[in-house]
């Protein structure tokens, strides 16, 4: 009975993890990996076993790093089911589409240059039927409920709080070559406590196995009133001055919490409820809605939002509205008056967020907000780092417009954060992984616990096979 590491292994990106227990293979996620084009199109499309050999796949939650290459593997032969809950099921039917959309650009570009090098073109590593026949291996199961999954093997999925529908996985094991049991915990990825929406993570109190997330495993966040303040103060001041502030925002988690936090700000008149809110990517859109679908997984304060509001909704209110079509976006750069545009992608480096960018970077009365990491070699990264003139379209602009970033709307556990977690198990686990983190972020991870208590921890690298 081992593990085997195949992605997430001393960097963020990529999670696939294989389990083989009791003669069958478990695969735990199947994520893209991502970065440069060209390497991450080979790594993507060439997967490291043989798809049709694995028996069931567990998929912690929607992130593309986590589900994004699902549609490859059930091109390349895999049969089995996709298990993982109900909301995360929801959001991959948009986010694997999406990506097929993405694969197909991608494809396009890469093959531009690889005319003038007089190469043949490539195909993309999976289309959008690839993504849609995909759907069909999906199965969901809720939260708290035990469910035999094969033979001598029971999972139970467990509130994350990482993202709509995340789950920790505990599998509980009969192991017959050994004759004993054990239980297994992966972590996914783990949510913060104490944020807007969703519910804390679930507090696991005992494993054998720990499979750990290290993300932010060397570093710390903003805490919520922190960010909430900062917010608060930047929209205002820009307000003041008659500007926009420019919002690129994740599609997925970040636009939906920052919009719950928008109307707390402005119920509790801290701004403006005559200032006007867009949310300007039918990504976003869409996954709002998918959120609206699902309160099950809302906390205390927001389903009482839900319950007792006029409207019954937690991503809306008065001046709040959602464009969706193109010529409505349009309409949003002829704005004269101020307002808030929140638009992916939340790096700058594709979408309809670029042309509010380009319409509004050279503007001194404008701000553009970043509310989550910004990716070396982005746009975004460049605006971040304040560089005096950007390239935007194909075009160089002057950035004069205000660059702001808040760090406190992290949809990860920091150090600490995590550290609490750890600290409700009643006793130490045998083995620790710590997976889904940059080397330096892991290994310091890793020395952190183990001053805690914490023995046989290891961070594998790419590739690595472990006992269990």
């Amino acid at each position: 009975m081992n593990i085997q590491f195949f992605g997430a292994a001393r960097t963020v990106t990529g999670s696939q993890h294989m389990l083989e227990i009791n003669g069958k293979k478990i695969l735990l996620e199947c994520g893209l990996y991502q970065g440069k084009r060209v390497e991450c199109y080979s790594r993507n499309l060439k997967l490291p076993y043989d798809a049709s050999s694995i028996d069931l796949c567990i998929l912690s939650h929607a992130h593309i790093d986590h589900s994004g290459n699902l549609p490859n593997l059930v091109k390349s032969g895999f049969k089995g089911d996709i298990l993982c809950t109900y909301a995360t099921r929801d959001l991959c039917m948009i986010m694997l589409r999406d990506s097929a959309n993405i694969q197909h650009h991608d494809i396009k570009y890469i093959n531009k240059h690889r005319q003038k090098e007089n190469l043949p073109p490539l195909d993309p590593i999976y289309t959008l039927e690839d993504a849609v026949e995909c759907l069909k291996h999906f199965v969901g199961l809720s939260y708290d409920r035990p469910r035999e999954i094969m033979p001598g093997v029971t999972l139970t999925f467990y509130d994350a709080g990482h993202i709509l529908g995340s789950a920790m996985v505990v599998l509980d094991i009969e192991d017959k070559e050994e004759k004993k049991s054990f239980r297994f915990l992966f972590s996914g990825d783990l949510g913060r406590p104490d944020r807007p929406i969703l519910r804390d993570p679930f507090p696991v109190k005992n494993a054998d196995v720990l499979i750990m997330e290290s993300t932010y495993g060397d570093r710390l966040h903003e805490g919520t009133d922190e960010a909430n303040d900062k917010l608060e103060k930047i929209i205002n001041e820009t307000i003041q001055k008659g500007g926009k502030v420019i919002v690129p925002s994740f599609a997925v988690g970040r636009t939906q919490e920052l919009v719950y936090t928008l109307r707390g700000l402005i119920e509790t008149g801290k701004i403006s409820h005559n200032l006007p809110v867009f949310v300007d990517s039918p990504l976003a859109i869409d996954t709002t809605g998918i959120y609206r679908l699902h309160p099950e997984a809302y906390d205390e304060k927001a389903y009482q939002i839900l319950l007792e509001s006029k409207n019954g909704d937690p991503f809306g209110f008065e001046m709040m509205r959602y464009t969706r079509t193109v010529t409505e976006s349009k309409l949003l750069n002829k704005m004269e008056e101020p307002a808030i545009i929140i638009s992916a992608s939340g790096m700058a480096e594709a979408g309809r967020i670029l042309h509010h960018l380009k319409n509004n970077v050279e503007d001194p009365k404008n701000t553009i907000l970043f509310v989550g990491w910004q990716a070396p070699n982005t746009l975004g990264r460049r605006l971040v780092e304040r560089e005096k003139f950007v390239k935007i379209l194909g075009r160089e602009y002057k950035r004069r417009a205000r660059v702001e970033k808040i760090n406190g709307f992290s949809a990860h556990a920091d150090r600490n954060e995590m550290t609490d977690w750890l600290d409700n198990f009643e006793k130490r686990p045998e083995k620790t992984f710590i997976v889904h983190g940059d080397e330096e972020a892991s290994l310091s991870f890793a020395k952190h616990i183990g001053k805690r208590g914490f023995t046989s921890i290891k961070v594998p690298a790419l590739g690595e096979t472990a006992s269990l």
